[in-house]
């Protein structure tokens, strides 16, 4: 678990860490430089999760040496598949990150929500449903681990 404490904000319980796939940790299918040994120094901290329609069919190949838990959605309803998800697993205990509009409300709901904004874009309902949005997904993990970042974002 991860506790962080920002001051006028609230104080996050994070448990769970639950990712979109492409656009978010991987472009064309293909993981991101970098964004693996980020997620084996969270895996100890936080259940990993990640969450996709798998458009490009290679997320279970991409991550199956990685402690994560991959879900692949139906092409219909994802975006309330995202939420349902979160609050299965508890929306108080979540940290989620995308970038699509199937991610906006999985967002909203979360504890913490963070929209990253790389080659794909990002879809416009999704930046104002998040908490926080960064430029790239290194810096979106980054800040669960070094919270002082995210605690400079977001305390009032």
């Amino acid at each position: 678990m991860i506790e962080i404490i920002v001051p006028g904000y609230r104080t996050l319980h994070l448990q769970n860490l639950v990712m979109d796939y492409n656009g978010t940790l991987a472009k064309d299918g293909h993981l991101l430089e970098g964004v693996q040994p980020r997620l084996d120094s969270l895996k100890d901290r936080l259940h990993l999760h990640v969450i996709t329609a798998d458009t490009f069919g290679q997320v279970k190949a991409n991550l199956d040496t990685m402690f994560c838990k991959v879900v692949i959605l139906s092409a219909e309803n994802q975006a309330q598949g995202k939420l349902a998800y979160i609050e299965d697993l508890g929306r108080d205990q979540v940290v989620a990150i995308g970038n699509g509009r199937n991610d906006r409300l999985m967002l909203r709901a979360a504890a913490l929500g963070i929209t990253v904004v790389q080659e794909e874009g990002a879809a416009t309902e999704t930046l104002s449903a998040a908490d926080v949005v960064v430029s790239d997904v290194r810096s979106a993990l980054d800040m669960l681990l070094f919270p002082k970042r995210l605690i400079a974002t977001l305390r009032s």
